[in-house]
Parts: structure tokens; sequence; C-alpha cells
């Protein structure tokens, strides 16, 4: 069998008359907003959520843990298809017939529903990282006067989140690769957009080359960018810098 090497081919015209490596970025464009768009919400409720699986009401804890369960166990994929394809069908059908008509629909869905899958992995951290603080820091907030509000933002956050920060690395990396799930409702990301230069040029060893070396530098950026927020905030005894890079999903 004989290849048909052709490293040139990032530079030539796609059908869409921009050359192949301008289809890349515009998928890369899209993974980044997807990815840090499901961050940001996923960093939110995963905060929320998490600190409620903390709290002294069982009720609350009850539907926290719930909530867990639900978005971490279905399959992301299965959540991407739920979002996309069923949900405009189960609310009354003129917002239905709305979303389905939204310009980018696509994307909306895939944040959503890459920021409720990884906002129960947050939780979980969040929720770890509080309950492995010692019990009398809890204990030193209502001795100084502060609410169970005040203590959560002022004493028991702020350290949790410190002990967490490798872990939550691990998620935004993860976040960046599950993003690449989003091409299964029509979402033309960085890997979307590496699959059809595939299918038009028939120069598959280039196509993912190219595609692994962007997906590359962007978890080096990253990593980087992690690290130093570790040295930054790490606290002795509870944190060790640079063990964001060692774990696995």
């Amino acid at each position: 069998m004989h290849y048909n090497w052709n490293w040139g081919i990032f530079w030539e015209q796609s059908p869409d008359g921009i050359p192949y490596i301008d289809t890349l970025l515009i998928g890369l464009k899209w993974t980044i907003a997807t990815a840090v768009l499901a961050w940001i919400m996923a960093l939110i409720l995963g905060t929320v959520i998490g600190t409620i699986r903390t709290t002294q009401k069982p009720w609350a804890v009850k539907i926290a843990n719930g909530y867990v369960e639900l978005f971490r166990n279905i399959p992301l994929l299965v959540q991407m298809f739920l979002w996309y394809f069923v949900m405009p069908e189960l609310v009354p059908a003129a917002m239905g017939d709305w979303l389905k008509s939204l310009p980018e629909a696509s994307f909306v869905t895939a944040f959503l529903a890459l920021g409720f899958f990884t906002s129960s992995r947050v939780a979980v951290q969040v929720s770890t990282g509080i309950n492995a603080l010692p019990r009398g820091q809890r204990m030193a907030g209502a001795a100084l006067g502060l609410t169970p509000v005040q203590t959560y933002r002022y004493v028991l956050l702020p350290m949790a989140f410190r002990i967490i920060i490798p872990a939550l690395t691990n998620e935004f990396a993860a976040i960046i690769k599950n993003s690449s799930v989003a091409l299964t409702i029509g979402l033309v990301e960085l890997t979307a957009a590496t699959y059809s230069m595939r299918e038009f040029t028939f120069q598959t060893f280039e196509s993912l080359t190219g595609a692994t070396v962007i997906y590359i530098i962007i978890s080096v950026i990253a990593l980087m960018l992690a690290r130093f927020l570790e040295r930054v905030t790490a606290v002795p005894g509870y944190i060790t810098t640079g063990s964001s890079s060692s774990g696995g999903h």
C-alpha cells in the first residue's frame, strides 16, 4: 500500500474557499469557546452543589447527591443527544421550535451538556476538599460569629479550593478533550474539522497530526498555567505543587 504524503495540504484551499489550516483554527475556536463556557458553568454549579453536599441539612444533601449521581453516571454522549434531540420535544411546542431554530443550537447544547456533566465532577472535588479540612476551621468560623454562609465563603471554600486545584486542573484538561463529543450533534469543533479535512483530501495522517499538535499545544499551555496557579496558592501540608500532572480519568 502506497501513501501519498502531502504536508502542504494545510495551505491548499478547502471547499469553503479557505486554507485547510484555517478550517482547523476555526474548529479550535469552537473547541475553546465550548470548553471555556462549559468550565465557567461547571465551576459555578459544581461549587454550589459541592458546598450543599457538606451542609447539615439532610434534605439539601440528598438533592445535591441526586444531582451528582444523575449527571455523573449518564454518559456525556447520551446527555448531548438528550439535550439536542429530546429536550425540544418535551417543552411546549413554541419553545421547542425556538430551540430548534437557534442559529448556534449545537454550540449551546454542547456547552450546556458539557457544563452539567463536568459540574457533577467538580461538585465531588469541592465537597471532598471541604471535608478534608480540620473540623476546627468550621468551629473557628462559628466562634468568630460568622454565619454558616460566611464561614463557607471566607474560611472553608478558600482553603478547599487550594487543596483541589490539581484535581480541577485534571477536570479542565478533560473538558477540552470531552468537547470533541460535540461533533455528534453537528458542532464543527476541532475534531469535526479534522474529520472534514480528512474526508475531502484523503490525507488522513496529515489531518490527524495537525489536530494532535494543536491539542498538545493548548494542553501544555493549560498545564503551565495550572502549575503556576498551584505554586501561587499552595498551602504547606495540604497540596503538592505539580501534582496536577499525575492521575487520570
